[in-house]
């Protein structure tokens, strides 16, 4: 296993860093390799298949804030699924 030193991180970055690891009941030290893992190195080729939360919610400020129709929302989401 390597060791990976980061020199110069901002005060306030390093605090949302301890807090998010509170949050999930674990170190600083595992988050940050949590996060890393999560998002250098995808733990499967078929990732490009998944839908993140991210990306859902990114769709979801595009939407037009007028009537909804839940049927019209469910194709436009597919289709921005499908065009990824």
């Amino acid at each position: 296993m390597g060791v990976l030193t980061i020199r110069n991180l901002d005060e306030e970055l390093k605090q949302k860093l301890r807090e998010r690891a509170a949050r999930h009941g674990v170190s600083m030290e595992q988050e940050a390799r949590r996060l890393l893992l999560q998002e250098v190195a995808p733990s499967s080729e078929n990732d490009e298949d998944v839908v993140t939360a991210k990306e859902i919610l990114e769709f979801g400020r595009r939407l037009q804030r007028v009537d909804f129709d839940q049927k019209k929302v469910a194709d436009d989401l597919w289709s921005f699924i499908e065009d990824e």
